[in-house]
């Protein structure tokens, strides 16, 4: 046995373990606290909604955009390194952010520095459970999703006390202070043997050994291991997913952004308002490991695709309440009905791309598939504030994300269902031009052959899920 298996589960993966958990919380749980100032700071800046609306969407976009280079970065110098790197990132951006008289230098400090921080410190803290766990897999990164919903709930009670007594200002330095806490996480991750690297899985040659072939060539193998153009174009379920998908984030983020300054619109009390993401966090500290458990069992594996179009539905569909009513008991119910659908959403995202894409192209498909994710994350809040500043209705925002959500969703169950038709009647190679056969009986070779690694980039799913 690997030295590395004979550390697996050891007492000490589960202190890294409960940092996984924290550092989920401090950063996949953070953009949904910042509709809390989106008031203030469109007081403060004297903007218009869709300048407002830049600062979220640049962070969050960073948040996903980063994957790739957070992967070059944790196989040249390890999870560690990462993740305390991204800590000092985020903190020096909130930091800085504080300070800023203009904007443009939010959008650059508390919006891109700190956005890429903490994509190097979540994205780090995924990758090594996967080093540290093989049996418990499943529950350890059930749990460590677990994290992610502690953030949302807790991040916007925060905000709202410290907003009251210090402003956006002293919130944010605070914030820089709290945002630390991911280096600290970063330093009980102690270094695996270096066949487990990240880079070993994929079963490359260390920097040093590999043969210099120029900087173009070097340039390619990099692009087609991190974005996998080649899956894009040959792989018509790859290309329906990712449509959709990206067409879906048009209007999936914009309740995070507009719910607390849409209520405090129709006269709801600000901790009133405040208090309506924590139910949402709260709901899916429950719902998401739930959600992560069911959508990996077995008897789901040929319909995953279709219960994520449901999903969606289902999402688009309840964003219509908010139009309904602005009462707080009705939007209490809304935040609890979305937080079903998201759930699954979350569980399903990367669950479905590993059932659509051979897995040892996974990681290269996911790279793609997450910087075109972080585009349409660039541009949904400020073009949903664009649209608010036109009509002055906050209605008009909700039927948008619920136009996106339900558009997207039946645009996937209908294509997926004319491809499973098309499959059934004929080969599926032969008729789509997707991967050949072959590479379908090496990527089940290297399932079993390589178990671990697997497993690794099947459990990354349920921590980045949104």
């Amino acid at each position: 046995m690997s030295q590395a298996l004979e550390r697996s589960e050891g007492c000490w993966a589960w202190v890294v373990l409960l940092a996984s958990v924290v550092t989920q919380g401090l950063t996949l749980g953070f953009p949904t606290c910042i509709g809390i100032f989106f008031t203030e700071l469109q007081r403060e800046f004297q903007a218009s909604n869709s300048e407002t609306s830049w600062f979220p969407s640049i962070l969050t976009a960073m948040l996903h955009a980063g994957g790739p280079l957070c992967s070059i970065l944790v196989g040249r110098f390890g999870c560690r390194a990462t993740m305390m790197l991204g800590g000092v990132l985020a903190s020096l951006g909130m930091v800085a952010g504080s300070f800023c008289r203009t904007l443009g230098q939010l959008y650059l400090t508390a919006g891109f520095i700190t956005g890429l921080g903490m994509c190097f410190s979540f994205q780090s803290s995924i990758t090594v459970l996967g080093l540290y766990f093989t049996r418990w897999q499943v529950l350890a990164n059930a749990l460590a999703s677990a994290g992610v919903s502690l953030g949302i709930t807790l991040w916007p009670l925060l905000s709202r006390y410290l907003l009251e007594d210090l402003g956006w200002r002293g919130t944010f330095l605070i914030f820089g202070g709290v945002l630390l806490h991911c280096c600290v996480c970063g330093a009980v991750v102690r270094p695996v043997p270096a066949s487990v690297t990240p880079e070993a899985r994929e079963g490359l040659p260390s920097p040093s050994k590999r043969p210099s072939r120029g900087c173009p060539a070097a340039c390619g193998r990099a692009i087609r291991r991190h974005l996998a153009f080649d899956v894009l174009r040959d792989n018509v379920g790859y290309r329906v997913y990712t449509l959709g998908v990206v067409w879906m984030i048009l209007g999936f983020p914009l309740p995070h952004v507009f719910l607390v300054p849409y209520a405090i619109r129709h006269g709801m009390d600000e901790q009133k308002a405040a208090l309506l993401i924590s139910v949402i966090g709260f709901s899916n500290i429950f719902l998401r490991p739930m959600a992560g458990l069911v959508a990996g069992r077995r008897e789901f594996a040929g319909h995953r695709k279709y219960l994520f179009s449901l999903a969606a539905l289902l999402n688009g569909l309840t964003n219509l309440v908010c139009v309904a009513s602005a009462d707080f008991r009705v939007l209490v119910g809304y935040c609890l009905a979305y937080s079903v659908s998201m759930s699954g959403i979350g569980a399903l995202l990367f669950q479905v791309l590993m059932d659509i894409v051979p897995m040892d192209r996974f990681s290269s498909a996911l790279g793609l598939f997450t910087v075109l994710e972080s585009i349409s994350i660039l541009i949904s809040p400020p073009l949903a504030g664009l649209l608010l500043d036109t009509t002055n209705d906050f209605s008009y925002v909700f039927y948008m994300s619920s136009f996106f959500l339900i558009s997207a969703a039946l645009f996937m169950g209908g294509s997926f269902c004319v491809l499973g038709k098309k499959e059934r009647q004929g080969p599926w190679a032969e008729a789509k031009g997707a991967v050949p056969e072959a590479a379908l009986e090496q990527g089940l070779a290297a399932e079993d052959m390589d178990g671990p690694e697997k497993r690794l980039r099947v459990e990354i799913m349920y921590v980045t899920s949104v």
